[in-house]
Parts: C-alpha cells; structure tokens; sequence
C-alpha cells in the first residue's frame, strides 16, 4: 500500500473532450480499489472551475479542446489550486512537439500515452502504466506554480568547490525520469555558449516524444540539443537526446551506438546501460548525473562509473519531484556528489575549468 492508499482512496479528476475517451479513462480508474473519481470535464475552462470546487489529488488532462486548451487550464490550476497534473496525450500533441513540453513549465508533472481500447493488443500494458503513473503522481506534493519565477524555497546545501577529476573529462551522461525535463532545461542553460564537452541524455518519456523534447529542450535553454543518430560522433557544447526503443552505447572515440535489446529496469532506453557503456569505455574520464525520477533505472550504472573513477552526481532528493532513483543510487554509494540542480552546473564548470587548465599546461 502506497502512502496515498494510507491515506484513502486517491481522488482523481479526468479532463478531455473526448467523450468516448473520457469513458474510457474513468473505467480504467474506476477499476482500481484506490481511486474515486471525483470530478469530469470536458474543456479546460469547466476544468479550472472544477478542480478548485472537488480538490483532486491529481487530474489528467488532455491538450487540444474547446473553450480553454490544456495548457491554459494546467497553468491556471498550479496558480489557483495546485495539483499533480498528468497529461494523456494523443497524436494530435505529437503532431505539436514543442507545445507539449510547454506543460511541463506550465507545472505538469508527466506525460503518458493516452491508452488504446479494450480491441488493441497493448491496451493491458497501457491500461496499467497510466493507473501506475496517476497512482504515483498523487504522492507528490506540489506548490503554487509561477511560471519563470527564479524564486525557490528550497534550502541547498553548500555549494560544490572547486573539483578535480582524477581524469580528463571527456563527456557528461544524464539520465531523467519524472520530474527531469525541467532540470535538464536549467542546467543547459546554466552550462551555456562555449561548454567543453558533449552531454548524452537519456530521458524516460512517453514513445514518440524524444524528437520533439530534443527541440524543445534545444529551443528553451539556447544549448544545441539533437536526437541521436546511430554512428554519430559527439561534438563538444552539443547535447544528445536518445531516441526511442533504441539503447544507447558510448564509444571510447566519443561516437554513439545504438540498438535493439530488451528492456532493463522496464525502460528501452535504459539510463543504466548507458552509464555502464561510458564506465568501460571511458573510465575516469566521464562524468555521469542522475536526476528525479521513479524506479531504480540508472543506480546500478552510477555505481559502475563511480567504480571505474569516473565523477558522478545525483539529485539532492528533497529538490526531486520523484526520488526514487536518487535514493536507489545513493543506497548503493553510487554518488561522490549529492547536489540541488543549480549547484550541478557549478561542479561541471568547475571540471571544465580543469581540464582546460590542463589543456594549456600541456
């Protein structure tokens, strides 16, 4: 039992036009033991209205629909009433790339593949991850939501020093899940014009997302962000965003595979397999970050960059939306360095500034 389950049965609101769609989700939720659902809109007007009258614990929301869309509504609740939002998305979303990840800094907290019918045959598995990821949203507490407010209440811990890598650095490797897609976007910006080394990204997100939240993360932080190519070579100041389905391996001449394989920890691409490529072919010349997220995907890897003497990082869990692959990778002493996401730019600057120093000694 979950600690929203303690509590009692998750109250949930469903948001779409559709009503063939609306019918769907709420008999996908109404199945579950743990959820009431206590609210239904069919526009995102009657959705802020709604949601300040019968208080959700989180509400789905759809993107395209009449009145108001989904991105105005998410924006007005985080302001007025705020709440985990799940966006269920459909093709007509993907078909508008950048305007999805606008939810994320609109307050979202995750976007999942709106669910086939019952006559498809990965209605079951879709069914259970959008239970799944509505059931875990509720456990995250979130604030009054100002969009491009540089005010934050956390209190960091002392910023990083000066660092030293025991090697050269040679790359950066980041892996994200829930909650990542922001903190990615403020650390390039942060890294900026004129960073030294190539940065690879693995990001859990709903299939067919991964080109348009590398446009968008390249369009929103100013710092060249591409989808992977197999067979491309990594440029330094560039930023690489792994495909779907696809496995990432990194090359010791800096060059990217990728291919098929099985699923690890329930994710294709997996952020451990990633981590574990830059362990053997880098060793201490990496540098690998492990940001908010659910599961335990990428704490096995950290732990192998950490023992082949590369610097690794994990997201101060109290600054996560979701900590679990923080807490995984700091159970096993994965990290040399546990730091807020502003303080992360700072270290990474700062084993810039080393190697350069290097370079010029040389």
């Amino acid at each position: 039992m979950n600690q929203a389950q303690a509590r009692g049965r998750i109250r949930v609101m469903v948001v779409d036009d559709s009503a063939i769609v609306r019918e769907l989700l709420t008999h996908l939720l109404g199945c579950d033991p743990g959820i009431q659902l206590v609210g239904v809109a069919g526009n995102g007007r009657d959705a802020v209205r709604i949601a300040a009258l019968c208080r959700p614990e989180v509400i789905t929301m759809d993107f395209h629909m009449p009145a108001m869309n989904g991105l105005d509504a998410t924006r007005q609740i985080m302001q007025t009433c705020p709440v985990p939002i799940v966006i269920v998305a459909g093709s007509s979303v993907r078909g508008e790339r950048n305007a999805a990840f606008q939810l994320f800094e609109a307050g979202a907290l995750a976007i999942v593949d709106k669910p086939p019918g019952p006559e498809h045959p990965g209605h079951a598995a879709a069914a259970r991850h959008f239970v799944q990821t509505v059931k875990l949203m509720s456990e995250v507490r979130v604030l009054r939501f100002w969009p491009k407010s540089s005010v934050s209440a956390l209190q960091t811990p002392k910023r990083p020093g000066r660092a030293t890598p025991a090697g050269r650095p040679k790359l950066v490797a980041v892996g994200a899940s829930t909650g990542g897609p922001l903190v990615l976007k403020n650390l390039l910006t942060r890294l900026g014009a004129g960073f030294p080394l190539p940065v690879v990204i693995v990001q859990h997100i709903a299939s067919g997302f991964a080109q348009g939240f590398a446009e968008w993360l390249s369009q929103a932080s100013g710092f060249p962000v591409e989808l992977m190519v197999h067979g491309m070579s990594l440029r330094p100041g560039h930023a690489y965003v792994a495909p779907d389905h696809r496995h990432v391996r990194i090359t010791a001449e800096l060059g990217i595979e990728l291919y098929e394989g099985a699923a690890l920890h329930g994710h294709s691409p997996s952020i451990t397999k990633l981590f574990r490529s830059v362990a053997v072919a880098l060793g201490s010349q990496g540098i690998g970050i492990l940001l908010s997220g659910m599961g335990r995907d990428g704490a096995d890897g950290l732990l192998a960059m950490r023992q082949s003497g590369a610097c690794t990082v994990v997201q101060q869990p109290e600054s996560c939306v979701v900590d679990s692959m923080p807490a995984e990778a700091l159970l096993l002493d994965a990290a040399l360095h546990v730091l807020p996401p502003d303080d992360m730019a700072v270290l990474l600057r700062s084993l810039s500034d080393c190697m350069r120093e290097n370079h010029d000694d040389s």
